[in-house]
């Protein structure tokens, strides 16, 4: 049987596949198209010397999969337009070559995070909004095998028995992936882009995620070699800062950076990179972040970059940033500074189930010297809401004083957050030590009658 008889196409559709479809619900004729394509996909593997296309370059390999499928469809006699062939060509390359049908959204740089629920279910975020989308796989068989793809790119894997997976796309976007049993209503992944191209502090600024006169503060702070704890919530853009952040660090010091899913994009030429590796089906061969923060004191750091504070390793990073590694830095979730506190109290606690309570906050207060408060408004923008200075304890509390904070002062019409930015009109102390390394920040970025809108 020929591929346009297996598909119920009639000959006589003058303008091809669409037109023959035009009477069916969208849903059916996705699923019309869904099964051409995996056909053709299917008759060209069954062509395709694949020892042959190994020793293609991409480039050569993506003209010869075009000239098959136009072969196929001419062999089989299926009657599609010019625009259906473009797309049906398209498509296949993806397959072939890529990740399928979500080769276009990958490509589309405003997208910031795909979410796949499922096989017909496809979300993306753009500016900070959630809309659905048109793509959809062909089954749950089909986006096994995209999902297959990622995964055993990095050398993990996914199925029953291990049901959730943490990978990374080429260009560090990082992909988290569950299917069933855990997910009920089949494989789910979520995809946190990753910018090809880095954003910079300008770019920030642009953004309005805070002003020029904070960018000065911020670029002081890490150059003056000052510990930093970046708080915030999922998707606020706390690595994004912490990316920006660590740029300025002096190319002259040698850097240790530890992640889960590698993400920071460090331009300095000594950068050491490590990643964290989850157990193996014999619950083996896990390394945990603890593990590379230990090691990586021995490594003779000049700085310790670490993605994400989440556990036991709160421990050995505040006592890395407490013993010479001046200028580390590193992120947490949470929603205020002083939640941020509260979270690494918690977390050394868990290192270490019997210490006190005020020494574990006057381990904190030594070691952190500011935390960067990053925030996404409820219209999806994202703002640096809050720089506070820790300056010590007071009994068994730790003090804090904001330098800059945003206020809100209303919602407009359209969604948008309507606020400004304000100094609190406090010197902070780590000005003396940023005079000490020759940095000088002057005293009108601190007056609290400027408001920065």
């Amino acid at each position: 049987m020929s591929l346009r008889e297996q598909l119920a196409i009639q000959p006589a559709a003058a303008n091809g596949w669409a037109e023959a479809r035009a009477a069916e619900p969208p849903a059916q004729a996705s699923r019309a198209y869904q099964k051409m394509k995996s056909r053709v996909h299917q008759l060209l593997l069954e062509r395709l010397d694949l020892e042959a296309i190994e020793h293609l370059s991409p480039e050569r390999l993506r003209d010869e999969l075009s000239t098959m499928v136009e072969r196929l469809l001419t062999e089989e006699n299926v009657v599609v337009n010019a625009v259906e062939r473009r797309t049906l060509v398209r498509d296949i390359q993806h397959e072939m070559l890529g990740l399928g049908p979500l080769e276009p959204l990958l490509a589309d740089p405003t997208i910031s995070d795909i979410l796949v629920n499922g096989a017909r279910q496809v979300y993306v975020e753009r500016r900070g909004q959630l809309s659905l989308t048109e793509v959809s796989f062909a089954d749950d068989d089909h986006l096994m095998k995209i999902i297959d793809k990622i995964v055993s790119r990095v050398g993990r894997r996914v199925d029953e028995s291990s049901p959730m997976a943490d990978a990374r796309l080429p260009d560090g976007s990082r992909v988290n992936v569950i299917i069933p049993p855990l997910a009920l209503d089949g494989p789910v992944m979520s995809i946190r882009r990753f910018s090809v191209v880095p954003l910079t502090m300008e770019n920030l600024i642009e953004f309005r995620t805070f002003t020029a006169e904070m960018s000065q503060v911020l670029k002081a702070l890490a150059t003056a070699e000052v510990n930093l704890l970046i708080s915030g919530g999922t998707g606020s853009g706390k690595t994004t800062l912490l990316n920006i952040m660590s740029g300025f660090i002096d190319a002259g010091e040698r850097i240790v950076t530890i992640e889960d899913a590698a993400e920071l994009q460090l331009r300095q030429p000594h950068v050491v990179r490590l990643e964290t590796r989850p157990p193996n089906i014999e619950e083996r061969g896990e390394v945990t972040p603890r593990a590379l923060v230990r090691n990586a004191l021995r490594m003779r750091p000049d700085r310790i970059i670490l993605g994400e504070t989440r556990g036991t390793e709160a421990m050995d990073m505040l006592q890395a940033m407490n013993t010479g590694h001046e200028g580390s830095m590193t992120t947490i979730h949470a929603n205020t500074a002083r939640d941020a506190l509260g979270r690494l109290e918690n977390m050394l606690a868990m290192g270490a189930a019997n210490m006190p309570s005020k020494v574990a906050r006057t381990q904190i207060a030594s070691a952190i010297g500011v935390i960067i408060q990053v925030n996404r408004l409820t219209d999806g923008r994202r703002k640096v809401t809050s720089i506070a200075e820790l300056t010590g304890m007071e009994g068994d509390v730790i003090t804090m004083q904001d330098i800059f904070t945003y206020r809100q002062t209303g919602v407009g019409e359209d969604g948008s957050v309507k606020g400004y930015f304000q100094a609190t009109g406090v010197r902070p102390r780590f000005i003396e030590r940023m005079k000490a390394r020759g940095i000088v920040l002057p005293e009108s970025l601190f007056d609290p009658s400027h408001r920065m809108e």
